[in-house]
């Protein structure tokens, strides 16, 4: 259970100007729709209409530790997209779906947008599918390589393609992919065991990493792992790394930054892609 991200995107609404200010991503098995509605729409009115929203209703294994049934995520996205939407106008709305209702209800507040970036996230056939058909655009998680961004992309008909990366950088190479490693090794580890009950996140793992299934049960990881799930290294590796995702179709890398100086990393990346 990580902290909530409505305190500092609250924070960063009223710090910034121009900037998007995305989430990613909120689950409506923990956040009924209807509460996804308001809190996105008081963000969009506060940031003066730079929110993005992403939506999935993944990790099913902790979610069922709450003793939330959630055994149909894809009929929860069909309502939830809805009814987001359909409150977003600032209308009263009535929705009767398989998971998730609202009747007769209206946000008590005009709406900044009725047209807020809803995003999905989704990595499996029929999620892909969907999220052609509801979204604004796809988000990919980490753990994904450049090559499944494309297949998943594609499939999903995106012209917005969000993917999560971890990152890692600075002019000693050495030291920027020793500081990634640890990190890829936890992500392994959960992304692993997911991979071991659900085929599309096993797929996404190996068929497009170029990393034998044998490999993934190693406790290091090495360089294959770094190139196919990370931006790391130096000038040079960004510059690389950055053309792989475009090539991949990825429209925007959130990048979560692993050394201890995030400012001084964020700096450095933004010079070396520049150069």
């Amino acid at each position: 259970m990580e902290r909530g991200v409505m305190a500092a995107l609250a924070a960063c609404a009223v710090g910034t100007k121009t900037i998007e200010l995305g989430i990613g991503v909120w689950n409506p098995y923990l956040r009924h729709p209807a509460q996804i509605a308001m809190e996105i729409g008081a963000l969009d009115e506060l940031s003066g209409g730079r929110a993005a929203l992403g939506i999935g209703s993944g990790l099913a294994a902790p979610i069922r530790k709450l003793g939330i049934d959630n055994s149909r995520p894809l009929g929860a996205l069909r309502d939830t997209f809805a009814i987001v939407r359909g409150l977003l106008r600032g209308e009263s709305f009535t929705h009767k779906g398989p998971v998730f209702s609202v009747e007769d209800v209206k946000l008590s507040y005009r709406p900044l947008r009725a047209d807020v970036p809803l995003l999905m996230a989704a990595r499996g056939k029929q999620a892909l599918a969907l999220c052609g058909h509801i979204a604004d655009g796809l988000m990919i998680s980490n753990m994904c390589p450049p090559g499944f961004a494309q297949h998943a992309g594609q499939a999903a008909g995106a012209s917005r393609v969000v993917q999560y990366v971890p990152c890692a950088v600075g002019p000693d190479r050495v030291q920027a992919v020793a500081t990634i490693k640890p990190v890829l090794a936890g992500m392994l580890k959960t992304f692993w065991g997911l991979a071991q009950k659900v085929p599309a996140a096993r797929t996404s793992l190996i068929a497009y990493s170029g990393i034998p299934e044998a490999d993934f049960a190693a406790a290091e990881p090495d360089e294959r792992f770094v190139e196919a799930f990370a931006v790391a290294g130096d000038a040079e590796d960004i510059r690389r790394r950055l053309a792989a995702y475009g090539v991949a179709g990825v429209t925007d890398l959130v990048l979560t930054f692993a050394g201890p100086d995030p400012l001084a990393d964020m700096a450095y990346l933004l010079r070396a892609s520049r150069a």
